[in-house]
């Protein structure tokens, strides 16, 4: 069984001994640490923390021990049931609360489970504040409240209307539009809380014409949760052989958001961001953006067409969001279909990306694949390698680094990002997974896939 603790929470699977994975006891410990943070931070005797969850299987079980917890630490808490992880961070601020936990492990399998910690301004902890709650943790240094002193389990309620009004309310967002293009639309929803959420979209926008897969939010996944094309075959073969008009897949917490289009090809994870940026900065008349190292050089092209300057951050959210506000960002995200437009939040939510792409194809007249053709090509190899337990993985690609260095421009902010002439290659070690990942970009599959298989091979044969 599987741990793993970071700045952005703790993540594991689910069962095991009680010194393995995301049990009872780990989970309590974790969170009473989170609510004697946010106490501290907040300088509230009585914090008030919004709690939401995925369809998870385990989701109801580390529910229940998150909310006893944060009662039991004296915290009041808004429980709002089901709902996708850009619900949850928008009703902290929409609630006013000092913090919220999102009980999801987004794109993991289903015997992973997380808590996801936001701050007050609903966003994801900086390094600083998480590195706080791991030691708070790790020293158990925390203080329960006296039973007089307990917290209140405010009534459950959703927040998920609250937060498609405030999308509708966008002005960037054509309702009127969408309606007239009279869209017919698929998605699939993985068997999780898109299941709740697309649907009560796509009615506000007037889209009547709906083709659901996976949509009961059982938990239980019909197929590999993270949208991959290797795991999208059933919307994609529903797609080809139906009049619909574009295709929607969701992860299981619905802040990540694949597209695919009317002949059930995918569009490209990578450029849900480009062209939802790409109709912003055309809106805007250009503007600054922001992805992170491991994602397509398209947005940078796209940016600068419009006359404006693109950034890459470090891998992770809240390093994006750190670079957006920096250089004033109108759009930015991650190439993994993670759409973040401070307009409404900061914070990656398929729900906006969705109510933005449909805006955009509503006005342009073209179909989705006609206007995947108006972006520069590039394509990308996603490699693994599994890490040996005890692996000194800094020192891994710190020899990587040393070996590479003559032969490119080399970025060593996260990992190791080499940029050459027309490809890149990133290797760093994943947040949320005891593994090395290995993107590549070139200007055919071919190529970067023997970019990826050369680093895979080098890598490997550090590892004998």
């Amino acid at each position: 069984m599987t741990l793993i603790k970071s700045i952005s929470g703790i993540r594991g699977t689910i069962g095991g001994h009680v010194s393995d994975g995301l049990n009872p006891v780990s989970t309590a410990q974790f969170t009473a640490a989170y609510a004697a943070f946010i106490r501290k931070h907040s300088g509230k005797a009585r914090p008030l923390i919004v709690v939401g969850r995925d369809a998870r299987i385990s989701g109801i079980m580390v529910n229940r021990i998150v909310t006893g917890t944060l009662l039991g630490m004296g915290c009041d808490v808004i429980d709002i049931g089901l709902a996708t992880t850009p619900t949850t961070e928008m009703a902290v601020t929409g609630k006013e609360a000092d913090g919220g936990i999102i009980l999801t492990a987004s794109h993991n399998p289903k015997q992973w489970n997380a808590l996801k910690l936001l701050n007050g301004r609903g966003e994801f902890l900086s390094d600083a504040d998480g590195k706080e709650i791991l030691r708070l943790a790790e020293h158990e240094d925390f203080d329960f409240a006296e039973v007089d002193e307990m917290g209140t389990l405010l009534s459950e309620e959703s927040y998920l209307d609250d937060h498609i009004q405030a999308v509708l309310a966008l002005p960037a967002v054509d309702v009127e539009a969408i309606r007239r293009a009279n869209f017919r639309v698929a998605f699939d929803s993985v068997n999780s809380v898109g299941g709740i959420a697309l649907p009560a979209l796509f009615k506000a926008l007037g889209v009547d014409h709906v083709t659901a897969l996976n949509a009961e939010p059982t938990g239980h996944f019909a197929h590999n949760p993270e949208p991959l094309p290797e795991h999208l075959v059933d919307i994609c073969s529903a797609i080809g052989t139906s009049q619909v008009d574009v295709g929607f897949v969701v992860d299981p917490d619905v802040d990540r958001l694949a597209i695919i289009d009317e002949r059930g090809t995918f569009f490209g994870e990578e450029y849900t961001l480009v062209a939802v940026a790409d109709y912003l900065l055309s809106l805007n008349g250009g503007g600054n953006t922001v992805s992170n190292l491991s994602s397509t050089r398209a947005l940078r092209d796209v940016t600068e067409r419009h006359g404006g300057s693109y950034t890459a951050a470090a891998v992770g959210e809240v390093n994006v969001v750190t670079k957006m506000k920096e250089t004033g960002a109108l759009i930015g995200g991650e190439g993994n279909g993670g759409v973040i437009y401070p307009e409404l939040h900061y914070g990656r939510d398929a729900l906006v990306g969705i109510a933005l792409f449909l805006s955009l194809l509503a006005k342009s007249g073209k179909k989705v694949s006609e206007l995947r053709a108006t972006y520069p090509d590039y394509y990308m190899s996603k490699q693994r390698v599994d890490l040996p337990q005890g692996v000194d993985t800094e020192a891994l690609l710190s020899r990587l680094a040393r070996e590479y260095q003559d032969k490119g421009t080399i970025n060593l902010i996260d990992g190791v990002k080499i940029d050459l002439p027309t490809q890149w290659v990133h290797v760093r070690r994943s947040n949320t997974e005891p593994i090395i990942r290995i993107y590549t970009e070139a200007p055919s599959s071919e190529e970067a896939q023997a970019l990826a298989d050369e680093f895979k091979a080098t890598l490997l044969s550090y590892l004998d």
